[in-house]
């Protein structure tokens, strides 16, 4: 057996075995293999001979819109102070009031799952149950209920825990 007759051996052997798994696995690797096995280049070193030339726009469309369809309504939901007013909106006239504190100056205050402000912080809102949630910088989430009654004022003073040491000790 020559060394061409032992090629179209192998080479035969090769794709009959990557056309088994193709057809086995469905994997799209027969063509390259095709190509390769017969002494063509191979998809990537083609790719990289002939790259196609980059086409840059020369400005930003101006009817693009400001918030994308791709991000989470987390990140386009509205601001704390809007929140905020939209709660002391809808309080009516039997107000309650309520006077959020925290541990630590700053923390960012959360009610029913939307960002309100940051403490201390005071919120005239309908009477009701109230999910409260603060949250700041290398701290835990602290979270509490407060049920309000009408015209009621309420102080809540939230703890939070460092997350975080602020100092190490060796032993």
């Amino acid at each position: 057996m020559t060394n061409s007759d032992r090629v179209v051996v192998l080479t035969f052997w090769k794709l009959f075995g990557l056309y088994l798994l193709s057809a086995v696995f469905g994997l799209p690797i027969f063509a390259q293999a095709a190509a390769e096995a017969s002494s063509a280049s191979s998809v990537a070193s083609t790719i990289a001979t002939s790259p196609k030339p980059m086409v840059m726009p020369k400005s930003v469309p101006t009817n693009a819109s400001p918030a994308s369809t791709h991000l989470p309504t987390a990140l386009t939901s509205p601001s704390p102070e809007t929140n905020r007013r939209n709660l002391e909106a809808k309080a009516g006239k039997d107000a309650a009031k309520l006077l959020i504190r925290s541990t630590l100056a700053g923390a960012q205050v959360w009610i029913d799952g939307k960002p309100v402000g940051t403490a201390p912080l005071l919120v005239i809102v309908a009477p009701g149950r109230y999910e409260i949630e603060l949250r700041g910088q290398r701290t835990e989430t602290a979270r509490s209920v407060v049920a309000l009654l009408p015209k009621e004022t309420r102080e809540a003073n939230i703890k939070l825990e460092l997350r975080y040491p602020n100092r190490v000790t060796l032993h």
